[in-house]
């Protein structure tokens, strides 16, 4: 019997990715998508989770590159758990290893927050090397 992890989320970024090296030189990009609830709340407005989310190699690299805060993308891997120890208790977190995104742009006119906003994507998808 084998199982299927997959995990696809439409999101906006938070905050501009974090791009870093592994001691053997590979990148790796941490960031952080708001991804919005299907339904509204009690006062007519959605609520979002906030996703912790992880790329390597290539997809790292056009992260770093085209995404910025407040750019919406659509991101696609597997869910991983992680487990450690706090202050003597066990806890447990989620993250999204990411292995495919689809640019799907930057905020509307006038209501990009602190970093600009997204670079500008390249015209067609097909233009991304993976």
């Amino acid at each position: 019997m084998s199982f299927f992890n997959q995990v696809t989320l439409v999101g906006r970024l938070v905050a501009d990715p974090e791009m870093r090296y592994t001691q053997t030189g590979v990148p790796v990009v941490s960031f952080r998508l708001a991804v919005e609830r299907e339904f509204k709340n009690a006062d007519g407005k959605r609520d979002a989770d906030f996703i912790n989310c992880t790329a390597w190699r290539k997809v790292a690299e056009i992260i770093a590159q085209y995404c910025k805060k407040g750019g919406m993308i659509l991101a696609s891997g597997s869910l991983q758990q992680d487990n450690y120890e706090k202050d003597g208790e066990k806890r447990t977190s989620y993250k999204v290893i990411v292995d495919k995104l689809r640019l799907l742009g930057s905020k509307p006119n006038g209501q990009q927050s602190g970093g600009g906003g997204a670079a500008e994507p390249p015209v067609n998808d097909s233009d991304l090397p993976f």
